[in-house]
């Protein structure tokens, strides 16, 4: 049996990552140790390469990546869930010092685990978790969101966002998502009304599409100024959720509706160890809608392997990707 796998470390912050030969980890009680097919790369991986994401601690040296999908390779004690062989798919490290999925294997806490939706590839299931996580999150867990609402999703072409949207039509509501021009095809493809933020201020789009009233439920994926927005974009009794809600904020507009706000923090099970086994619990449900048909990751079609790990973090950085990216482990 194996003891060795090849992994990207990183040494130090804002460096290049170095594959490197190292020790294979074995699963401990209530762990999987996954072989790894590939790895999804989300924005939160290069503020963690560039040292600048205080909230998802990960001390260096140290392998990155939030999101795998593999192959089950073996299980450990006081795990029933899972057995040799199983394709899996989770949001399982990358943070607070749990070894991330640039490697070949990873041990990997079962709770956080669900079975691969088999009609994706493992690029594609490797693309899935942090989004449909965080914008399950916000839309079912805190906005509790119903058929017949009226859903406004900001950044609808975005990693969340474009899930978001998937969720909430596959939950019956009618759906709104701001976008640049470029993106409104796309915005259109998956289900959604698109609204060029650039070209229409926010009481013309709560005008056209809501009569004034405003928006039963808003899912901001962006923060600062256009969070604010959704203070005055919701409408009476409604809920706004963010995802990006760090900054500092006016709550005015949102008390004379008495409206309600929340907030998503996606990484919290992570770091804490506590409520992990929900994110296997939301998985479960993933893998339900993508098989009926309901939710599809977009993905960039350009490939990367362990030995590029750096260019695809640059394909993010530049503004170049169309889609998600994810890097092949095992080619």
């Amino acid at each position: 049996m194996t003891t060795k796998m090849q992994a990207a470390l990183l040494d130090d912050p804002k460096q290049p990552f170095r594959v490197a030969s190292v020790a294979r980890p074995e699963p401990k009680p209530g762990e999987v140790l996954v072989r790894i097919k590939a790895s999804g790369v989300n924005p939160l991986d290069l503020k963690i390469r560039a040292g600048q994401a205080a909230h998802a601690r990960h001390p260096l040296p140290a392998i990155l990546g939030i999101d795998l999908a593999g192959t089950v390779e073996a299980v450990g004690p006081d795990v029933a869930a899972f057995r040799q062989g199983d394709e899996v798919y989770g949001m399982t490290g990358g943070v607070g010092g749990i070894q991330g999925s640039l490697a070949e294997y990873a041990t990997v806490d079962a709770a956080l685990l669900a079975r691969k939706p088999s009609n994706l590839t493992m690029r594609e299931a490797a693309a899935l978790p942090l989004i449909f996580i965080t914008a399950w999150e916000g839309l079912v867990d805190r906005a509790k969101v119903q058929a017949g609402q009226k859903v406004l999703v900001h950044g609808g072409a975005g990693g969340v966002g474009h899930i978001a949207v998937q969720i909430a039509r596959a939950r019956g509501a009618e759906v709104f998502a701001t976008g640049s021009a470029k993106s409104a095809a796309f915005i259109e493809q998956i289900g959604a009304v698109p609204i060029d933020y650039n070209a229409m201020a926010v009481d013309d789009y709560v005008a056209r599409h809501t009569g004034g009233r405003g928006f039963d439920v808003i899912y901001d994926t962006v923060g600062g100024a256009t969070l604010d927005a959704s203070f005055n974009a919701v409408r009476r009794f409604g809920h706004v959720v963010s995802a990006l809600g760090w900054g500092t904020h006016a709550l005015a507009p949102l008390s004379f509706r008495a409206a309600t706000y929340s907030e998503v923090f996606t990484l919290l099970p992570l770091l804490t160890n506590e409520g992990r086994a929900h994110h296997g619990d939301i998985l479960r449900q993933a893998t339900s809608l993508v098989e009926a048909g309901k939710v599809r990751p977009r993905l960039d079609s350009r490939r990367f392997g362990l030995g590029s790990a750096g260019e695809a973090h640059s394909a993010i950085e530049d503004g170049s990707a169309q889609g998600k990216i994810v890097i092949d482990i095992e080619e």
